[in-house]
């Protein structure tokens, strides 16, 4: 990839994951820089998260890698064993999940879950293990560690929950982070401060952000670059500021056009959408999959799936809109 000067930390290539006889994610290459936040956005059903739990080797039962590659600075992580991809999670990659309620294990405290981090990966005292799990909590803002690490997660906010997931998440200072709609059962306040966290913590620890989402705003605040995948299939990459001036494929557009425009001086009557849903993987149309819904189809677009075609240095579209 040409997008970044710096090296690439994690390179996924051609990577297919299958869910009995379907392929949720079906060829998917992206790579991430050391110190870069690529963000992946797409409605629901796109294969988002599906592709995020395959880098750390957490599928859902029924789901497997069929082919493809997922490479840690070179190392395959899709060859590695169960006992070493244990050792890489928390210590080298690390996962914000979008509701910490369910990641949270709900009858043991927060100090607890923390140090259990610590122990597992830096071999500490339980003392020690405390400690460090205060000073997380604090990095993160949260007020008075000492007594909230006694705290059960039922008895903080969404808020507050979010953050010390984020503490769990670097506290071994990880060389990526993944953070799968970290914001999306948060108002808006908190999730300001949730992203401003975000930003400030990558800078300081100089960590690399995977960050996943269907909300095109958040991620024009965060990334430097975006992929937009659409069934299964990464549909357009370029830097932010590119994709948001030049949209080149028509669900990026529908995306960018679906936004509010809370500045605008008059407000449509009816907010735009895009029209029908994501195929379901077993039930994908054949050519361009996007094209039952798309307002540009022509007959090509019906029966060829078209080619990822570069556009510019580090932008690349898959439409025949594009490459004809």
């Amino acid at each position: 990839m040409q997008h970044d000067a710096r090296p690439e930390l994690l390179e996924i290539s051609d990577l297919r994951i299958g869910f009995g006889s379907a392929s949720v994610v079906d060829g998917v290459s992206l790579s991430l820089a050391a110190g870069e936040t690529l963000g992946i956005v797409g409605e629901s059903g796109c294969g988002k998260s599906i592709l995020s739990l395959s880098i750390l080797g957490l599928l859902p039962s029924g789901a497997r890698i069929t082919s493809g590659s997922i490479r840690l600075e070179g190392r395959d992580l899709t060859r590695m064993s169960a006992k070493d991809l244990r050792g890489l999670r928390g210590d080298r990659i690390s996962m914000v999940f979008q509701e910490p309620m369910t990641a949270l294990n709900p009858v043991l405290t927060i100090g607890s879950q923390l140090s259990e981090v610590f122990r597992v990966h830096r071999q500490v005292s339980r003392r020690e293990a405390r400690a460090m799990s205060i000073e997380a909590l604090r990095a993160v803002g949260v007020a008075s560690p000492e007594t909230r690490i006694r705290n059960y997660p039922a008895q903080l906010s969404g808020g507050m929950r979010q953050r010390v997931m984020i503490a769990m998440a670097l506290a071994c200072r990880p060389q990526i982070l993944i953070a799968d709609e970290p914001t999306t059962a948060l108002d808006v306040t908190i999730q300001a401060q949730i992203l401003d966290l975000m930003r400030n913590l990558r800078r300081e620890y100089d960590t690399s952000v995977l960050f996943i989402s269907h909300d095109l705003g958040v991620i024009a605040e965060v990334s430097d670059r975006v992929a937009v995948l659409y069934s299964g299939i990464v549909v357009e990459e370029a830097p932010t500021a590119e994709l948001f001036s030049n949209p080149q494929h028509p669900y990026t557009r529908g995306l960018l056009d679906a936004l509010p425009q809370p500045d605008a001086e008059t407000l449509p009557d009816v907010l735009f959408e895009i029209p029908g849903m994501v195929p379901a993987p077993e039930s994908r149309p054949t050519g361009c999959r996007f094209h039952p819904r798309c307002p540009l189809a022509r007959n090509i677009c019906r029966t060829t799936q078209p080619p990822m075609t570069r556009i510019g240095p580090d932008h690349r579209v898959a439409c025949w809109e594009v490459a004809k």
